[in-house]
């Protein structure tokens, strides 16, 4: 009876050689894989372009709500006012409270303004804005008297003419109804 070559040293060798020779193989192809994958990463990067998009053409130009319905029946309301440029967005809400619901040296007699300055987009019939609290010189509001961050309402543009605009808030159940008091054209600048 013979040796059985199961155990032999020579199959050991073999057998190794083809362990390290499919490591190397794995390890290249994990090599190929990984730097595909990094050039595919890399060729979707894009750079943001330095210019300021044109936004909605209907939008652009100044937009003011003088009441809201049933205003002499809420406690508290807001009437806004919009100015679209290109794709920004500036905003003044005036806020009107006829009790107190506060208690704050902010609030004085129950009128107050505050701004808003931030991008817009339209989706289909929806209106979102990225806007954060400034004063009213449209400089960032760090700390102060009411809202300070983000200013992100959600509309919902419920009917659209020439020169008005109706407006649904996702966040409140009061419509806001704006009348165009300026049109401009979009010029689109250079962004830093």
């Amino acid at each position: 009876m013979g040796k059985t070559r199961r155990h032999d040293w020579w199959l050991k060798i073999k057998m190794g050689a083809n362990i390290t020779r499919l490591i190397s193989i794995t390890q290249s192809a994990w090599g190929r894989s990984i730097f595909l994958m990094l050039i595919l990463f890399l060729s979707s990067c894009k750079f943001n372009s330095k210019m300021q998009n044109t936004g909605a053409e209907f939008l652009q130009g100044s937009w003011i709500a003088e009441s809201v319905p049933n205003q002499e029946k809420l406690l508290r309301y807001q009437l806004h006012d919009f100015k679209f440029t290109c794709d920004s967005v500036y905003v003044k809400i005036k806020t009107f409270a006829k009790s107190k619901m506060e208690i704050d040296s902010c609030y004085g007699t129950g009128e107050w303004q505050e701004y808003a300055r931030g991008v817009y987009v339209v989706r289909g019939d929806s209106l979102l804005i990225e806007a954060t609290y400034t004063h009213a010189n449209w400089r960032q509001k760090l700390s102060g008297c009411h809202h300070i961050g983000q200013y992100l309402p959600r509309f919902k543009i419920a009917k659209q003419t020439n020169d008005s605009l109706y407006l649904d808030n996702f966040y409140s159940h009061i419509p806001i109804e704006l009348r165009k008091t300026e049109t401009t054209t979009c010029v689109p600048k250079q962004v830093y």
